[in-house]
């Protein structure tokens, strides 16, 4: 099977190296990497050429990072697609190749797995663990989601449920899961692996205006879906992210 491996950016020079090594260094070679760029002003699209012809570069207009996706998803030629963001990384270079051989295994449409927070300015220091354990489509009601940079999912998937929609600013993510998952009942794998790196501890202003957009998103992606959460689905889906910061606390 090929991947499509997708990353969207915006003046990410100090951490967009990062994303693309991890991605250049897997073992498995059958993938092509595509790198959409909404307008970066400094230094992101200079390091992005240095790479060459390993990486597609799109050089265009959004209405959002999700609209950014779309587009690139689009283009993409790869039967699975996993998507990674500029800031993000992945642990190891054998994560494309246990991601492929989990679709072979399982015979899935889907594939999700774990994912670790790090700190900014030191990646070595764990600040969050976050283990998805097996899938039950019962836990989105008990406000559970897989760790979107560890979701791939096959582009016919895309293709007959649609692409993520460019309405919602930050729970796209979310609404796009909880629509295959949940609503269609796409097949998926559970992978007990730490496939993603994910860089926090970012500027901290806007943080408490955009937790409270994003509660609101949450509950909206359900009634988009002509679906109905239970009133504790969405305040569940804050605090189950508590003990995941005494899992890493107690592994630094």
């Amino acid at each position: 099977m090929k991947l499509s491996i997708i990353t969207v950016c915006l003046n990410s020079e100090t951490t967009i190296a990062d994303t693309i090594h991890s991605v250049l260094g897997q073992s498995f070679s059958n993938y092509e990497y595509i790198i959409f760029d909404g307008g970066s002003t400094d230094n992101t699209l200079d390091i992005i050429k240095t790479f060459g012809s390993q990486i597609t570069l799109i050089q265009g207009k959004d209405n959002g990072i999700f609209d950014a996706m779309n587009q690139a998803i689009t283009l993409a030629s790869g039967e699975i697609i996993g998507i990674l963001n500029s800031d993000d990384f992945y642990s190891h270079n054998q994560v494309l190749g246990k991601v492929v051989s989990e679709f072979d295994s399982a015979n899935v449409d889907s594939v999700y797995g774990d994912l670790i927070y790090v700190q900014r300015e030191n990646i070595d220091r764990v600040w969050r663990i976050w283990k998805s354990g097996d899938f039950k489509k019962s836990n989105f009601d008990l406000g559970w989601a897989p760790p979107h940079p560890t979701f791939f999912v096959k582009k016919s998937i895309y293709q007959k449920y649609g692409v993520f929609d460019s309405d919602f600013r930050i729970s796209g993510d979310y609404e796009l899961m909880l629509r295959f998952l949940y609503k269609y009942e796409v097949s998926t794998a559970y992978l007990p692996d730490f496939m993603v790196k994910m860089r926090t501890g970012g500027n901290s202003s806007g943080k408490a205006l955009s937790k409270v957009k994003s509660i609101a998103e949450d509950i909206r992606a359900w009634r988009v879906n002509a679906l109905t959460p239970r009133f504790f689905t969405v305040p569940l889906k804050v605090l189950r992210k508590l003990p995941q910061f005494f899992v890493g606390q107690s592994n630094q």
